[in-house]
């Protein structure tokens, strides 16, 4: 199944979403039109949607959503969002979604702020903490930990990988597509593969993912809370609530919540078998500290 990336391609090659819907609306067939009518009508609900979202609203599939955006010459859902976005919006929301052009140096850092802690509010409010435990009890019975990321979503990843070598959980984080296809492929049962993707569309972590789990892997997800074609491959979802609109040049604060959920499962699984962690943080800090002038 085609799906999205996180990381959003060049915006200087599409352009005119609407304008090219229309030209080409009435020589579409049924499942395309409710497809185009849907994005028409609802374009600046659009930018904010999932593809399975938009799927679902029009009563198609998510192949044939991606389908029809490369009927307009699109690659994907992804650049339809972005051009959409372009369209709509103030070009300065591709840099945060409520700063202006004629903010100073301190409404900026107010904004930014304030919008980080939003997003740790609302993700703390949006956290399962029935799902936090499986995950916690998952962890600690799989024999290695795998943690799958890209782009913006793998440098937590590897700070997330980091954390749990640590506190003595074997651990490896893969952020090139062709390890995590890899390793997605070796897994078996005794492996708990952790996920992180902000859209839940990214197509190198929902592909490695996909593969663990037919693997035998118990799969964790860290993803923003709404549908997405991830859930349809993982058994644990630790959700994010940030308001990111996925159109930006680079992730904001879904990157803070995602680092906020990483804390929480580390300091969890730390307390779960305190003895060794404390051990491991020692040992490591010993070692580590010959790193130090």
């Amino acid at each position: 199944m085609a799906v999205e990336r996180d990381k959003a391609p060049s915006t200087q090659e599409f352009s005119g979403v609407i304008d090219r819907i229309r030209a080409v609306r009435k020589d579409l067939a049924p499942t395309a039109g409710r497809i185009a009518d849907f994005i028409t009508q609802h374009a600046s609900d659009v930018i904010h949607m999932s593809v399975t979202e938009v799927a679902e609203k029009a009563g198609a599939s998510e192949g044939s959503v991606i389908g029809f955006c490369q009927t307009i010459g699109a690659r994907g859902f992804q650049q339809i969002k972005i051009s959409l976005a372009r369209d709509l919006v103030q070009p300065v929301q591709f840099i945060h979604e409520d700063l202006t052009p004629s903010d100073n140096i301190a409404s900026v850092v107010e904004k930014v702020f304030q919008s980080d802690l939003q997003a740790l509010q609302d993700t703390q409010k949006a956290l399962d903490i029935a799902a936090l435990s499986r995950a916690v009890d998952a962890i600690r019975k799989a024999s290695r930990v795998e943690v799958f990321g890209i782009g913006s979503a793998a440098p937590i990843a590897e700070d997330m990988n980091y954390r749990l070598l640590r506190i003595g959980i074997l651990s490896r984080a893969s952020v090139d597509s062709h390890v995590q296809a890899i390793v997605g492929s070796l897994a078996d049962t005794s492996t708990a593969v952790i996920t992180i993707s902000h859209s839940g569309s990214t197509v190198e972590t929902l592909t490695a993912t996909r593969l663990a789990k037919e693997a035998g892997a118990t799969t964790i997800a860290i993803t923003n809370f709404g549908k997405s074609p991830l859930l349809a491959h993982t058994d644990i979802v630790l959700n994010t609530l940030a308001r990111e609109t996925q159109f930006r040049t680079e992730a904001m604060t879904s990157r803070i919540a995602q680092l906020a959920i990483v804390d929480a499962l580390i300091a969890c699984l730390a307390l779960a078998d305190y003895e060794r962690a404390t051990q491991t943080i020692a040992k490591t800090f010993d070692v580590l500290s010959t790193k130090r002038v």
